[in-house]
């Protein structure tokens, strides 16, 4: 698929489908990136913690989120960065995370054949409260 910068207008949205969160998800990740805190890995301590239970990472849900918008190959754009990303709520072993992505501004970029996209990204768990936020910034080719 190809979608030039031109093609791209603020206030289009996309929506993802649902992924649940899982004990394997959690491990895995604290193997791949060595964080194996007691927020994640500690059942019992979690106990004495205000949440009461343990937290998915928030790289993990990062990685997810942005997993679930990775379902077009468009041949002439490409990721630029992430900006602004925060963490709103913590999520929990068992949270089906959906992520939806709003086209947010358009900018010229310092080489004219390409156009800077950002995109909103917001993702919620099932009780429709916003656990994560970021901006993507995708550099695009414009048409020829």
């Amino acid at each position: 698929m190809k979608k030039y910068y031109e093609e791209f207008e603020a206030g289009q949205t996309r929506s993802t489908t649902g992924r649940t969160i899982t004990e394997a998800d959690i491990i895995l990740h604290a193997g791949q990136t060595g964080d194996f805190f007691p927020h994640h890995m500690d059942e019992e301590w979690c106990k004495t913690q205000p949440f009461k239970r343990r937290i998915a990472h928030g790289t993990l849900i990062f990685s997810v989120a942005i997993g679930q918008t990775a379902n077009e190959i468009n041949e002439v754009s490409m990721t630029y960065g992430y900006d602004r990303l925060r963490f709103i709520r913590p999520v929990f072993i068992g949270d089906t995370l959906r992520t939806e992505v709003t086209i947010k501004s358009k900018n010229e970029h310092k080489r004219p054949e390409y156009g800077l996209v950002v995109e909103q990204v917001q993702t919620f768990n099932q009780h429709l409260e916003l656990v994560m936020v970021c901006e993507h910034l995708l550099l695009v080719e414009k048409a020829k």
